[in-house]
């Protein structure tokens, strides 16, 4: 069974930057894709950046493109999440999610239902 737990959320101006971390136990890391979502105040949890099993491939959201990047380090089982340029609008619970290979792909990355497995959540504000 596997297990995710978030870390590195908290306060930061506009512009500022943030790294999440999601630590992955309980399955080979080499087999999942990882993704970070994130939902806001009164919104629906959204996509926001994924990486496939092999760190390869990455997709954003148009939201965050070119502002965040995702990455695993598999020595470690951790996937990152690095926040530059923060904006007002970014704050969100964020969210780390787990997919087996065999659901990861192309065309379900964006899907919540590609993902079996998710962690409790980091709270991310940015203050204007």
């Amino acid at each position: 069974q596997v297990q995710l737990v978030e870390s590195g959320g908290g306060l930061v101006q506009a512009g500022g930057s943030l790294r999440l971390s999601c630590l992955v136990s309980g399955r080979t890391f080499s087999m999942l894709g990882m993704a970070w979502f994130r939902q806001a105040p009164g919104k629906d949890r959204e996509f926001g950046a994924t990486i496939n099993w092999s760190g390869g491939t990455t997709y954003y959201a148009d939201s965050v493109k070119g502002r965040f990047t995702i990455s695993r380090d598999d020595a470690t089982n951790t996937v990152f999440l690095q926040m530059n340029s923060l904006k007002p609008e970014d704050t969100a619970v964020y969210y780390c999610a787990a997919a087996p290979r065999s659901l990861w792909s192309w065309s379900s990355y964006e899907n919540q239902a590609t993902y079996n497995t998710w962690g409790q959540g980091t709270q991310v504000t940015v203050s204007s």
